[in-house]
């Protein structure tokens, strides 16, 4: 593959796996499933590793997971949630326990003679990171992006099986317990029951359901729904043990419902015979799991091999091959999705697959259609690992009616009727027409109103598809002429639902110009674009009087972000919105309470800040160091100034600062820098 054609696949796979992310992590739906997902993220590691020019510091490998859920509060973990990379075959078992020892041989501590795993189920549920403080529950938190999660205490109160205040008196005066919320297949057989007597459509799976659940804005509905949740892993400073095995044997002694099935076998093979039993096994659980879960046992090694910018070098996850069926394609839809891109989906006959019945099923784009030469009144084999949507994983052909005919893709938009496109670099078919197909420009609101757009309280998918369907919005701007008359004749809306929303929308024209200008969406501006353009420009006037080579010239635009600047300022539909937007009140230049700073200790000087911190966020301090003149660096590299390190900071940032001779500081010196 030559440079042009990694560069290619790289921003192709890219997006793809982003999409995923957010399909997965916001919605609660899947179009592609476990084994596929961590396909492509391989592929596009690889080709990093190969091709590291072409590596963005937003690229999917760098993130842990995806956006923090809208609705709840948002709280930084104080020890980031991980997630775990995945295997699926025996002998990649193995060669993971190979560049363990390699690891600690090369520590020289000898330490892969203490080596020892620990072995768990995978369950099929939702992360859960819960703080006790003198034996007693304070906060329950979702895994959110890694980085943050919703607090969900009151909820997670509800849940029998977590206990409010401890047993004993041994355990750590503070520390985080984190485990997975689940539903028992019983109560959630129970929930669907009751739900068809009351003539309400059932849930799909047991995991979304508890995802939703968990969600709920009132916690004694959420006490109705008997949710569980096990245990597995400790955090904090003075915990009992020295090693992980130990320490989930002392939580059965503070109230905690441990996990029933725990094994520490004395090598890898082991860990495959725990893998075997439990494949055949797990169809007599009362619950989902999805793999196992194998850890090395001791804290000391655990810190010896450290983590990866995703996940630690410690711990491993096995997943077992997802089942399978066979059934017949009735017919195929096709999808607009918020970018314009066309999904199709396959309508089959309905078919009992892992506890569900399956009725749909992704065909992904054209290419997978022709590659598998799909066609109507097939017989197919569909496949799902967990997921809502699964999808077609082959034909079986002695099965093919005769007489029939290849698929074509269609060459028009089923919304609009535009004629698709394809871009450059991309699968995917596109339509074209996003100032007039209705669901880019639902998506382009909901782009608008997120919460780290506009946070525009009150609004959500069904309100903005109710107000653009009774034609009482056809852009963002009209959100800005919305009256309570309008509103409170609509179905689901009542007085303080109403007033909400038009608070919501009221407060927004306080939001700051960065977040009105990442709002827009101007393709390639995310978040950190629109603050260098924001700060550099201070107006909207400026940016769009920008030529491409001015926009250039900026820290870090580049030409293809600044071809877009231009393209969408040079668009007259586009321009008349911004000045529709201007007229409603909206902030379009930066104030100067925005551009005030505290000092110019730090000017001129970058940082990079990882790690955990006892006085600051990250958030925190990364704006302590804007706020005293200073300038935050997306990745370490030879120009940057110092490295800001906190508790838990990945290994391999630390091994890069030291490499390039960066001055690596604490939180203390960091104050002592700006004090």
């Amino acid at each position: 593959m030559n440079q042009e054609e990694a560069k290619k696949k790289i921003k192709m796979l890219s997006t793809q796996l982003e999409e995923h992310n957010y399909s997965y992590y916001m919605l609660n739906t899947s179009i592609i499933s476990d084994f596929d997902f961590d396909m492509l993220m391989k592929e596009l590691i690889d080709l990093e590793q190969d091709f590291p020019e072409f590596a963005s510091i937003n690229s999917p490998t760098k993130r842990v997971g995806g956006e923090v859920s809208k609705g709840f509060k948002t709280i930084e973990h104080k020890y980031p949630m991980m997630s775990l990379d995945n295997t699926y075959s025996i002998e990649e078992i193995r060669d993971f326990d190979t560049r363990v020892r390699k690891r600690l041989d090369e520590a020289e501590i000898g330490g892969s003679d203490l080596l020892r795993y620990v072995c768990e189920l995978k369950y099929d549920g939702v992360a859960i990171g819960i703080t006790y403080k003198n034996g007693e529950m304070v906060q329950a938190l979702t895994r959110g992006d890694g980085v943050s999660g919703d607090d969900v205490t009151a909820n997670v109160r509800t849940i029998n099986s977590i206990p409010l205040v401890l047993k004993g008196t041994d355990f750590p005066a503070e520390f985080e317990i984190r485990g997975e919320i689940y539903f028992p297949h019983k109560a959630f057989a129970e929930l669907n029951k009751l739900r068809e007597e009351e003539g309400e459509p059932t849930f799909a799976n047991p995991r979304n359901t508890a995802s939703g659940t968990l969600k709920m804005k009132d916690s004694a509905e959420v006490a109705k729904r008997n949710l569980n949740c096990f245990l597995y892993s400790l955090s904090g400073a003075d915990l009992p043990y020295d090693n992980h095995y130990d320490n989930l044997m002392a939580i059965k002694e503070w109230g905690f419902k441990l996990p029933y099935v725990i094994s520490k076998p004395t090598d890898i093979e082991g860990v495959a015979s725990f893998i075997n039993e439990w494949d055949v096994g797990r169809k007599n659980l009362e619950y989902d799991i999805d793999g196992v879960v194998f850890k090395v046992n001791l804290k000391r090694l655990q810190e010896i091999l450290g983590f990866t910018a995703k996940s630690p070098r410690w711990a491993i996850s096995y997943k077992f091959k997802a089942e399978r069926a066979s059934t017949v394609l009735n017919s195929i839809s096709y999808q607009v999705g918020r970018t314009g891109a066309i999904t199709p989906v396959a309508n089959l006959e309905p078919v009992l697959l892992a506890g569900t019945v399956v009725k749909r099923a992704s065909l992904h784009n054209a290419d997978q259609i022709a590659r598998l030469d799909i066609r109507l009144n097939d017989t197919v084999y569909v496949e799902k690992g967990g997921e809502i949507i699964p999808k077609i994983i082959g034909v079986i052909l002695e099965k093919r009616p005769s007489g029939s005919t290849p698929t074509e893709f269609i060459s028009t938009c089923p919304i609009c009727s535009t004629t698709l496109k394809q871009k450059e670099g991309e699968v995917a078919h596109y339509c074209p027409n996003e100032d007039g197909c209705p669901p880019q420009i639902k998506g382009k609101i909901e782009h608008f109103i997120a919460r780290k757009a506009m946070n525009i309280d009150g609004i959500g998918e069904e309100t903005i598809e109710l107000l653009y369907d009774k034609k009482l919005i056809a852009d963002v701007s009209d959100l800005y002429t919305l009256r309570y008359e309008d509103l409170i004749e609509l179905d689901r809306f009542a007085e303080k639902s109403v007033q909400r929303l038009l608070d919501g929308i009221e407060s927004s024209k306080q939001i700051t110009f960065e977040k009105v200008l990442f709002a827009l969406g101007i393709r390639f501006v995310g978040e950190t674009v629109a603050k260098k353009l924001a700060t550099h420009y201070l107006s909207i006037e400026s940016i769009r009087a920008a030529s491409l080579e001015e926009l250039v010239e900026v820290e870090e635009i580049g030409e293809k972000i600044a071809e877009s600047v231009v393209r969408y300022f040079g668009d007259e539909a586009s321009a008349a919105l911004v000045q529709r937007l201007q007229a409603h009140g909206l902030q379009f230049k930066m104030i100067e309470s925005d551009l005030e700073l505290k000092s110019e200790k730090l000017k001129d000087l970058s940082f990079v800040v990882s790690g955990v911190f006892e006085t600051y966020s990250r958030d925190e301090l990364k704006a302590e160091i804007e706020a005293n003149g200073g300038r935050n660096a997306s990745s370490i590299s030879a120009k940057l100034d110092y490295l800001i390190a906190g508790d838990k900071m990945g290994p391999s940032k630390l091994e890069k600062a030291n490499k390039l001779n960066i001055s690596i500081i604490s939180e203390s010196d960091f104050n002592k820098m700006i004090t």
